[in-house]
């Protein structure tokens, strides 16, 4: 099927609204709507948790996404579970997508007090089989350059058997939240004394040296958009 572009969002508002399934039950100070923030988590990432109900048990499994505008979109395998399992709903396939960045390890003085810094985004709503063409390419290139910004433009397009190998379904952005920590361990006053180290182990990610396949020709060099990396 044809999935229709999202409906255009306001943007005096610029932000998405709260639901009963957007609504953290703790810690909803954590929370934010603001499409800036939920779309510069998205944009930082590639990889994503998608989950959905088959065969009446919860199924979660990792996945490559891209962003285009207000819409995920997410591809695997025509013989995949997630893409069977939207080719058989109508309409759609109720599903949660759920993207997380760490940030670093709170240690605490106490064992209770023990958490991390993170950034997160939860997306609800029904993903949908992307079947008109068009759309299919922008999605694939957009799954290309979420990972290495700048690849879809240089490397070869899918032809004609490897796209009809791959499927994709998408998901529009519309019931979306953000959840946040930042700073130290939240320890009890009667704690403070204790003669046990506490503090934030930051963590991030970090990439090597480009290693140049065993058939590349010579004489091509790593371009500039993977070196930046």
């Amino acid at each position: 099927m044809t999935v229709a572009p999202a409906a255009a969002h306001d943007p005096a508002t610029d932000a998405y609204e709260p639901t009963d399934l957007t609504i953290p039950s703790r810690s909803r100070d954590r929370a934010r709507y603001d499409r800036e923030t939920v779309h510069a988590i998205l944009d930082e990432g590639y990889l994503c948790h998608l989950g959905f109900i088959r065969d009446g048990a919860p199924v979660v499994l990792p996945t490559l996404y891209g962003r285009v505008g207000e819409a995920l979109y997410l591809h695997g395998s025509t013989g995949s579970r997630p893409l069977l399992a939207v080719g058989k709903a109508d309409p759609g396939l109720p599903v949660c997508v759920t993207v997380t960045h760490l940030d670093g390890l709170v240690l605490a003085k106490s064992a209770f007090h023990h958490s991390m810094n993170y950034r997160s985004v939860v997306v609800h709503g029904t993903a949908y089989e992307v079947t008109d063409e068009a759309e299919r390419r922008t999605a694939l290139d957009a799954l290309v350059d979420q990972v290495v910004a700048g690849r879809s433009a240089d490397s070869r397009p899918a032809d004609a058997k490897e796209l009809a190998a791959t499927a994709v379904i998408r998901l529009d952005l519309e019931q979306v939240s953000a959840k946040l920590r930042t700073g130290g361990p939240n320890d009890e006053a009667r704690d403070l004394d204790l003669p046990f180290w506490s503090g934030v182990v930051p963590v991030a990610r970090t990439y090597g040296a480009p290693v140049p396949a065993a058939d590349l020709a010579p004489g091509i060099e790593v371009p500039d958009y993977i070196a930046a990396l």
